[in-house]
């Protein structure tokens, strides 16, 4: 494998690749996604590793059908993406957080219907049974046995995040219910064009003097996409905008 960004390509005289930052770049065209018009860069870059680590096991699990009650876990990055496709998907969304502090953001700016503080036994205990699935975005080391008790039986609880310590999962957790744990890393060629298709049909977005780079509006139907490849452009060398300039 050749990065894209600072990787060494052996193969072209030791060469270090500059991703975004090369003038000319040549692309297989099964790796080439095709960004939607309408679709500004700025908004589309983030969709391309965050959108789709989220996006890819929403759809995967089912967690992108109108009505469904979604869960998301932290607010940094990642789990605003979430929220945003779980509204744009016609989803109820909860976020669930350490930081009170995040409630407005959450709710004004993100759309999100409902903020637990996790730390609060009550507001957990409220919402208990209540989730069909949730999406956990935190990096950092957390207690998760709480998370599993406000799902509804045989929800799934998706891990996008990377804490360095273990985790701590005790079986009562799971067993009862039949919850299930599972995780995921970005997402392929058709998972990225999918993405990026729905996010082209049911995005808005704020190129200047505002943090709403991921572009998605609320819409009450699924994604209907996920077979769709990307178009075929043969190989190409295509010039960048450099980022300096």
């Amino acid at each position: 494998m050749v990065t894209t960004c600072n990787g060494v390509d052996h193969e072209h005289g030791g060469a270090v690749t500059q991703g975004g930052f090369s003038d000319v770049v040549v692309v297989d065209e099964y790796y080439v996604l095709r960004v939607p018009d309408g679709l500004p860069l700025d908004s589309a870059a983030p969709l391309l590793c965050a959108g789709v680590t989220v996006y890819s096991p929403m759809v995967q699990h089912g967690l992108n059908s109108p009505g469904k009650h979604l869960g998301v876990v932290g607010l940094g990055g990642l789990g605003h993406v979430a929220v945003k496709f779980g509204k744009a998907f016609g989803m109820r969304v909860t976020v669930i957080s350490t930081s009170p502090g995040k409630r407005q953001e959450a709710l004004e700016h993100l759309g999100a219907d409902d903020f637990l503080v996790s730390r609060d036994p009550e507001q957990m205990a409220s919402a208990a049974g209540t989730m069909d699935g949730i999406i956990d975005t935190v990096s950092a080391w957390h207690p998760i046995t709480p998370l599993f008790s406000l799902m509804k039986p045989m929800g799934q609880i998706v891990f996008v995040g990377g804490p360095t310590r273990p985790l701590e999962l005790p079986a009562y957790a799971i067993v009862p219910g039949g919850k299930g744990i599972t995780g995921n890393c970005v997402g392929g060629i058709r998972d990225c064009q999918a993405m990026l298709d729905f996010a082209g049909e049911h995005g808005r977005h704020h190129r200047r003097g505002g943090a709403d780079q991921d572009g998605l509006r609320q819409h009450g139907a699924g994604a209907s996409r996920e077979q769709r490849r990307p178009l075929p452009l043969r190989h190409r060398r295509r010039r960048q905008p450099r980022l300096d300039s």
